[in-house]
Order: structure tokens, then sequence, then C-alpha cells
């Protein structure tokens, strides 16, 4: 049942794919790992799709990602079989709750950025197939940030920082923003204070923080939303079933939606990005590297 119902949505993607709309991509990331961006990422996607969005998560954490998981399905293909297999990016989606649809990160590779000219190509190719059938692309990146990952992030048309009140976790965060920065300082970055076990304290944190990034690394980074510690996510990946849909009267999922309200609702400034797609992008900064 489910089988068909991913066929018939995967049939309506490829036939919407003829319009002229270029999804918006974000790349979730973290400095560390451990402070919930997966599962954000996942929440968030679905809230998006409870907004009447067409989402497709896409998870990046080769051979360690757990999109799947979190959703309570299996993958019975991964971006690996796009890649080592050549198949077209429409056989590898999955369909999960809400109408999200998403590409297991799989295993076999050591990772997604470092492969060959060809498969990179390949990549592109397909990915730039589904532009149009979606309104946001969203990739779960792994935690950290390599020479080769930090493309796709810089490629996108935004980047959705992670990070936790714990010390060693704001410091990651900036280290990571830091990277970024030193790259493009014109992407738009914006922060969320994830496990906060008092809003006035993740208040006065994350406010400490953007000024700390304002007079050090002179950019503007934009504080999208402060998500509490609540237990129900821990009894939702237990039960592999995410909050958003399990307990969405629970403090975490109304946070979750007050999050994408707010995003939704806020103005980005992307001008610069807006004559060039995320395959453009990506195609350059790899040919300024020699790939």
């Amino acid at each position: 049942m489910i089988h068909d119902q991913a066929e018939g949505l995967r049939r309506k993607l490829e036939e919407a794919s003829n319009k002229p709309i270029q999804a918006k991509t974000i790349s979730f990331v973290s400095g560390k790992g451990g402070v919930g961006k997966t599962n954000i990422s996942v929440n968030f996607s679905l809230e998006l799709c409870k907004q009447g969005k067409k989402v497709l998560l896409i998870d990046l954490d080769i051979g360690m990602g757990n999109v799947e998981i979190l959703l309570g399905l299996q993958a019975k293909r991964t971006i690996v079989n796009l890649l080592q297999d050549q198949l077209p990016i429409y056989d590898i989606m999955e369909l999960g709750p809400n109408d999200l649809m998403f590409i297991a990160g799989g295993a076999g590779l050591t990772d997604i950025f470092s492969v060959d000219q060809d498969k990179m190509n390949y990549f592109l190719a397909q990915y730039n197939n589904v532009l149009a059938s979606f309104d946001y692309i969203i990739f779960d990146m792994g935690a950290g940030a390599t020479q080769s990952s930090i493309d796709f992030v810089l490629a996108s048309d935004e980047c959705i920082v992670i990070t936790t009140p714990e010390p060693t976790s704001i410091t990651d965060a900036y280290s990571m923003i830091k990277y970024i920065a030193s790259y493009n300082r014109t992407l738009p970055i914006q922060l969320v204070l994830n496990r906060s076990d008092n809003l006035k304290k993740g208040k006065t944190t994350v406010n400490r923080f953007q000024k700390l990034i304002e007079q050090f690394l002179e950019i503007d980074v934009k504080v999208l939303g402060i998500l509490p510690e609540d237990k129900t996510v821990t009894a939702s990946v237990i039960q592999q079933t995410p909050f958003s849909i399990s307990n969405d009267k629970s403090s975490i999922a109304k946070s979750i939606k007050q999050l994408v309200d707010s995003y939704l609702n806020r103005k980005v400034e992307t001008s610069i990005k807006e004559s060039s797609t995320f395959v453009e992008r990506l195609k350059g900064l790899l040919t300024i590297k020699g790939r």
C-alpha cells in the first residue's frame, strides 16, 4: 500500500517537474554531533508539509544518517544507489508521513562529497531534475564540516545552524559559522538553540552569541528560534515516530510549528543568488577547486 502511494506520488512529482518553480535549498548543520540536528530537520520538514509545502529531505550524513530511523521507516534504496547504480533520483525517493519525500543516506561510501567527477555530475544532473517538483529541498548534513562537504552548504540558498546552550556546543557552532563565513560572507545563516530548559536564559544565550558573531566575524546571523528541553523527544526517538506527529500538543511540537511559522513569515536577503540555482553554484565551487 505504502509502495503504491510512493509510486503515485513520484509520478505526480515527475509531472510537476515541467513547472518553472525552483526549490529553495536549505542546509541544516551543527558544529558537533548530539545536538538534535536530524530530529529538528525531520520535524521541521514534516511541519512544512503540514503547511502545504512540497518538501524533499535528503540525508547527507552518509553511513551515519538517522532520518529513516526517526521516521520509523526502512528505505529500499539510498543515495548510494543513485551514485553507484546510476538510478534516477525519483527511484530512490521514499514516502514519509505528511507526504514528505526523503532520500536515505545509506552506507557503502565514505561520503558523497569526495566521489569522482562522473558520479558528481550524475548527481547534479539528477538533482536538477527535481528542483521544479518541490518548494523546499532540505539537506541534513553530517556534524561538523570538511573541505568537501562545505561546498554543499555554500551552494545552498541558506543555512540553519543548530546548537544547544552548553558552552562546548556554542563554541563548536561558532567555529562552524566562522568556517562558512571564511568562504562566503553573504550566505544567509540562521541560528536555532535547542534543548533550552529556560526560555529567558535561552534568549540571553542566543543574543550574546549573536553579538559575539557580529563583533568578531562581522556578519549578521539571525536567530530563527529557541526549542525547549522536552522528554517527548526521547520518547519519539524510542518509538521511531516524529514528535510533530505522535504528540503535536507537546511543547516541542508547538515550538517546531512556531519555528516554521517564523521561517515562512520572515524575509531573507537572497537577491545575490536569485539568478543562479544550487546546481550552478555547486558546479562553480567545484570548478574553482579543480573537480
